[in-house]
């Protein structure tokens, strides 16, 4: 009967510790958010609010914006554009290989037979295909098949490896579905056929936009 007597203390105490203790923490949290808002710099603040991913965006390497002007200006769409789905594909050609587990290739994700053209032969279901790396890359098979690879660099090949050929395909891509008259949307959802894909790339867009717009 004692025993049973001290389970109940035990049982009750444990009830008044939550009654006491959980108001206190919510208090707590509480502040410590109110003071963060507080002290935290409006600009940061105006970051934050802008941009969901916030803290762990990446900056756009200085060193491709003049790649994704040139690929922009031949084909009629935001340079910006191009940027945002260069960080949403591939990190900025971070990601480690450039290659997805679907088959999808290079700096700009391009199924091959997206890249060659859906009329090769042995292209269906997903658009992996069975194309002979020669004839991938070959900018007079591309053009027969119908495909959006581009020979960006002038070296004779249409490499979705080589940073110029991916962008300049993009760009190809994009202004030939829609980005070229301004219907982004469009163009950014032929490119991948999901909703959120079309909501990541423009919240990048429109980040840079904002960044990189001339005052």
């Amino acid at each position: 009967m004692k025993k049973k007597k001290y389970t109940k203390r035990i049982r009750w105490g444990r009830v008044l510790m939550a009654l006491f203790v959980l108001p206190a923490f919510l208090v707590l949290a509480t502040v410590l958010i109110a003071v963060f808002y507080v002290i935290k710099p409006p600009e940061l603040l105006e970051t934050l609010k802008d941009s969901p991913k916030g803290l762990f965006e990446m900056e756009v390497p200085a060193e491709y914006v003049p790649l994704y002007k040139e690929a922009a200006e031949e084909y009629g769409v935001p340079w910006t554009l191009l940027a945002a789905h260069h960080r949403v594909e591939t990190k900025f050609s971070t990601m480690d290989p450039l290659l997805s587990p679907v088959g999808a290739e290079g700096h700009m994700q391009f199924m091959p037979c997206t890249f060659v053209g859906w009329t090769y032969p042995s292209c269906s279901g997903l658009g992996k295909g069975d194309i002979p790396e020669k004839e991938k890359t070959d900018p007079a098979v591309i053009s027969a098949y119908g495909g959006y690879g581009v020979d960006g660099n002038g070296d004779g090949k249409a490499d979705p490896y080589n940073l110029t050929d991916a962008l300049y395909s993009a760009a190809n891509y994009l202004s030939q579905n829609g980005a070229a008259d301004g219907d982004l949307e469009k163009a950014i959802y032929q490119y991948n056929h999901s909703d959120r894909y079309v909501d990541d790339i423009l919240h990048y867009y429109r980040l840079y936009e904002k960044e990189f717009k001339t005052p």
